[in-house]
């Protein structure tokens, strides 16, 4: 993979008063215009153009009345004919030359969108919800491997057996439709299997991210109006901690994990009344009925965005659009009905509990689960399940790449990986060195209604957007400012779609009377409206708006660009956290880097900084500037460098940077080893109480 590469354009160009200023940048192939757009009106016409146009139709009208006057109106039909496949040719080579390279792309993609819908078509026609359909697969194959959980096999028939276990328990224990049962609890089986058995009863589930303790359990709780929590024993003492604060009225109830090879050794004796363990193995599953819910468009799951820029918030998840992302990845990942999918994701985020779930659910594939992610297990994990697809996300991809080399390395049968958030520095290499002859990227926020997926194994890309029927997939990419975050209209007050090569952010158009097109947000009625955009492109229209930049290229590919928020100007130019965390993070061997912008007094703009983990106390900060210089621009340079033991991640590999901005670069804040960037130097040197406080009162100026 070849270095990110900057050009900087600092021509100001002027049109009726408004500056323009933009710089370009070429990574993985793709030219690229960064910086922030503003709208410029201008009253001139195109005279130029116009007057091409009228030109050449006076030389087709003359020449189409010369060989009606010498030869014959037949000759003069030709004589039409051929100049206007010339003119076509001459004025439109370049849109020829994008659909001839993208129609086998776009018309596959097509046909797959036909079949999601006509799946989607046929489940609202029934009105199933998740629970109907999974019984549709247990018919189909009921002694075939659902899940594969260490040395453990559990049938689509055991699976069923299990959740009307729970559907019987849980009714027995008062729940009742429109009541939600909130779930904490670590990857096994029994997890999907008693949100379904919820799920027939009427209940909804808030999936409970298993990280979360204190006030953002407590708030996890609260904000979904959860009348139950089952919760795995191992998070005891977490339930203890907030046991004063939690409102009393709701019960508690903790499941201890069996093997289910000793499942029938004995009934447990029960430790408490709240003991769901004791209540599943003295209670004999329920008769099978169809679900008593709200049906394929009504709530099944909520799931807790990662909370990295503040409390999480719960997004409704319905059948419908369960069904739609995991179909999108089926069938435009090419997955297959025989595969053996691996997935050390955690089952309370949508990639690992709607889209791998889903694949088992509504296709009948066999998952194999991972308690917790391991890199230098993951594709001995591989071997161990016969896995043929396996399932990644965020920074998983660096870690397992920066494991030892190993004969496991390619003696496993993964021929498709899919996932989010692989970094395009690592593409190559990963799928060189462990020999995945195909990968999946996808994208797509939790809470919206539009997935994107790269269907054609084009490196770096998250997907794309039709450059021949763009109207069919209700995608667009959106002029936006890339500070507020705001999308920038025209003067009629409507969006503008952003130019190939030009950064925009993505959004999803809402129609709320197709299923997977519309936005459920979240349980918060006003965290949702923030995430819609109105007056799009005609007056009343309206759209989620992911805020996220991405860019396409000419010929429709997508790639992703940053998050509003996460850029930050400094000299006057914009920042990318995205690409500075990717270049650090290839300089110093793969190490995690977070990048965040800080402020100076008196001094425009945030300076850089970039926490870096260092355990093992052997970067070398002389080379990494040296890197540092080669490859990203002056302003783009951290400022500040932060050594650290850990980063807190998230449990999808996101980094969290609140605290970390909040903390900056005073030595009496921070515990870690802290640096700055000489100018006269050029390199880091270490900043101390005396340097910062020289830094602040501008003696020092960087």
């Amino acid at each position: 993979m070849s270095n990110v590469e900057v050009n900087v354009d600092n021509n100001m160009n002027k049109t009726d008063g408004t500056y323009k200023k933009q710089e370009e940048v070429k990574q993985n192939g793709v030219d690229i215009e960064k910086g922030k757009f503003t709208s410029v009106k201008s009253s001139k016409l195109p005279w130029g153009k116009i007057i091409c146009v009228m030109l050449a139709v006076s030389l087709l009208v003359a020449a189409c009345a010369v060989a009606w006057v010498f030869q014959s109106w037949q000759t003069s039909l030709q004589v039409l004919a051929i100049l206007i496949v010339v003119y076509i040719i001459a004025f439109y080579y370049r849109w020829i030359y994008v659909a001839i390279r993208t129609a086998p792309r776009d018309f596959s993609a097509l046909y797959c969108y036909v079949k999601i819908l006509w799946l989607t078509r046929t489940f609202t026609q029934k009105n199933w919800s998740m629970a109907d359909i999974f019984h549709e697969m247990v018919k189909k194959h009921p002694d075939k491997a659902c899940f594969l959980f260490e040395n453990e096999t559990w049938t689509f028939q055991q699976v069923e057996d299990f959740s009307l276990q729970t559907s019987a328990v849980l009714k027995a224990q008062g729940t009742k439709r429109g009541d939600t049962v909130g779930i904490m609890m670590n990857n096994c089986p029994e997890l999907p299997a008693i949100w379904l058995g919820a799920t027939r009863i009427g209940g909804v589930t808030p999936l409970i991210n298993t990280n979360q303790t204190g006030n953002t359990l407590l708030h996890s709780i609260n904000i979904a109006k959860c009348d139950m929590v089952i919760y795995g024993s191992e998070f005891q003492g977490a339930f203890d901690e907030i046991s004063k604060e939690l409102n009393p009225s709701i019960k508690l109830y903790k499941y201890t994990r069996r093997p289910l090879n000793t499942s029938g050794e004995g009934v447990r004796v029960a430790e408490s009344t709240n003991d769901l363990t004791h209540l599943l193995e003295t209670t004999p599953p329920a008769p099978w009925t169809l679900s008593d819910s709200e049906g394929f468009n009504g709530k099944l799951l909520y799931i807790y965005t990662s909370g990295t820029t503040g409390l999480p918030k719960a997004a409704v998840i319905s059948p419908s659009r369960m069904v739609f992302m995991a179909s999108g990845v089926h069938y435009l990942g090419s997955l297959r009905k025989s595969d053996v999918i691996y997935c050390p994701m955690p089952l309370y985020h949508s990639a690992g509990g709607c889209i791998t779930v889903g694949q088992a659910f509504i296709f009948g594939c066999t998952i194999a689960l991972r308690a917790k992610f391991s890199a230098s297990s993951y594709f001995p994990d591989c071997i161990k399940f016969n896995a043929t697809a396996a399932h990644y996300i965020g920074e998983m991809c660096r870690y397992v790449l920066s494991t030892p080399p190993s004969p496991t390395d390619t003696q496993h049968k993964v021929r498709t990986v899919y996932g989010n958030g692989m970094r395009p520095t690592i593409w190559t290499d990963f799928v060189k060195r462990f020999n995945i002859k195909k990968v999946v990227e996808f994208y797509g926020a939790t809470e919206g209604n539009a997935n994107i997926v790269n269907i054609d194994n084009k490196t770096g890309a998250i997907g794309f957007v039709s450059r021949i029927i763009p109207a069919v997939y209700p995608i667009a990419i959106l002029k936006v400012d890339q500070e507020t975050g705001e999308p920038i209209r025209n003067s009629k007050g409507l969006c503008q779609l952003a130019q190939p090569n030009e950064p925009g952010v993505f959004i999803g158009k809402i129609r709320p009377n197709n299923p997977s097109r519309a936005f459920l947000g979240y349980v918060d009625q006003d965290a949702s409206e923030k995430k819609v955009v109105r007056n799009v492109f005609s007056y009343g229209d309206s759209a989620f708006i992911s805020g996220d930049i991405l860019v396409a290229d000419e010929l429709g590919y997508l790639y992703f660009r940053d998050r509003t928020g996460d850029t930050f100007r400094w000299r006057g130019e914009n920042v990318s956290t995205t690409e500075v965390e990717s270049a650090i993070s290839r300089f110093a061997e793969q190490r995690d880097a977070v990048v965040y912008g800080v402020e100076i007094p008196n001094t425009e703009g945030r300076a850089g900084m970039c926490g870096i983990v260092d355990t093992s106390n052997t970067l070398d900060l002389d080379k990494l500037a040296k890197n540092i210089a080669k490859d990203l621009p002056k302003y783009a340079k951290p400022v500040f460098i932060r050594i650290m033991p850990n980063v807190d991640m998230t449990g999808t590999f996101k980094m969290r940077k609140v605290d970390l901005q909040k903390e900056g670069y005073d030595p009496s804040l921070v515990n870690d080893k802290l640096f700055y960037l000489e100018p006269k130097l050029d390199k880091y040197v270490p900043l101390g109480v005396e340097e910062y406080h020289k830094i602040i009162s501008g003696q020092i100026r960087l």
